[in-house]
């Protein structure tokens, strides 16, 4: 009995490691950590698709959109940023409805797309960070 809490602390560890991390990170990194939780929620979607578990590619892909409108886009600055901005956010837009389109469609090349389209991003932003 006294094991029956270790996942619930385990969990909480978890918890508490994430908070951390993002509580420690620049902004450059917590920008890389949507991108990343984006592709995980996608590649979760993607699974549960496979496996017709419905609820939980809903889930996966409402969490992508979240991360992508709510974090991406939001955390664009289109003053500073000017056409780039603008671009990026036309394509978190495009990414938003592509999402919507996967979920409604069970689309798995559409999942695939905006994975694509969020690596690609990814990798840029990732660039950027090694020459500040």
């Amino acid at each position: 009995m006294a094991f029956g809490f270790a996942p619930s602390a385990a969990s909480a560890y978890a918890q508490v490691g994430l908070e951390t991390g993002v509580s420690t990170a620049d902004p450059h990194k917590l920008i890389l950590m949507l991108f990343e939780g984006a592709l995980l929620s996608i590649a979760t979607a993607t699974s549960a698709m496979e496996r017709k578990d419905i609820p939980a590619k809903g889930q996966a892909i409402s969490k992508a959109i979240e991360i992508i409108n709510d974090g991406l886009k939001v955390s664009l600055d289109y003053e500073a940023g000017g056409e780039l901005a603008e671009r990026l956010g036309a394509l978190y837009d495009y990414m938003t409805s592509r999402l919507l389109y996967a979920n409604l469609n069970n689309s798995i090349p559409a999942l695939e797309e905006v994975g694509r389209l969020l690596r690609e991003i990814k990798g840029a932003w990732e660039s950027i960070g090694t020459q500040v």
